[in-house]
């Protein structure tokens, strides 16, 4: 690659960072139907005619969005260094991660629920969906395998079912925060609460993987 070129690469990288970033609160926002190109375009250094040059179309541009918002948390769990922790202590570590994660990306929620309100038709065409999900299970089947080893885990769930219990919790205490709090006044993310939550949420996993192991 010339000189010349790279500077203009890395314009180009950052021209579609921040298209994607606009575009991400404006999805998050306003759903796939709701949001305006016209609008992403007027948030950001270029133009609808760009916009459409880099992602093709407003459909395009959602997936891209929807990618990125998966590859994010993808790219924490594939690099968390739990190989060297004992079997629970690592089970700990990925629902911190998973907790604190979601907390701070309410747009990542948010981007998921409307997702689910179109059967998942983006991501189930998205050439990457098989790596979006690789990270999450291969970090969480080397735990698990560790733990029956070591004879602390119980043999009958694998690592997608642990998956799906750690999110259920940290999706559930973000998409549904304000349904909570007008029906039983509380704030599911008040800052007094968190650490409470945080512990609960490792405590379920954990207890639920230990439970019955040695006994008939």
């Amino acid at each position: 690659m010339s000189t010349e070129s790279q500077p203009r690469q890395r314009d180009a990288e950052r021209t579609r960072a921040e298209i994607l970033d606009v575009a991400t609160a404006e999805f998050a926002e306003r759903g796939l139907a709701g949001a305006r190109v016209d609008e992403i375009a007027a948030r950001t250094r270029t133009t609808k005619r760009m916009l459409y040059y880099y992602f093709g179309s407003k459909q395009g541009l959602y997936l891209a969005v929807l990618e990125r918002a998966y590859l994010g948390i993808r790219s924490l769990e594939s690099h968390l260094e739990v190989d060297e922790l004992a079997p629970t202590a690592a089970i700990r570590a990925v629902c911190d991660l998973t907790f604190d994660h979601h907390e701070a990306h309410p747009e990542f929620i948010r981007l998921v629920s409307i997702e689910n309100i179109h059967h998942a038709e983006h991501l189930r065409a998205s050439p990457i969906r098989e790596g979006l999900s690789g990270p999450a299970l291969a970090v969480l089947e080397r735990i698990l395998a560790r733990g029956r080893d070591a004879g602390l885990f119980r043999d009958d769930v694998d690592a997608l079912d642990i998956h799906l219990l750690i999110s259920s919790f940290c999706i559930f205490r973000t998409a549904n925060r304000h349904t909570v709090a007008a029906i039983f006044d509380r704030d599911m993310l008040d800052p007094a609460q968190r650490d409470h939550y945080r512990r609960m949420l490792s405590d379920l996993v954990v207890e639920y993987l230990t439970a019955h192991v040695g006994r008939p």
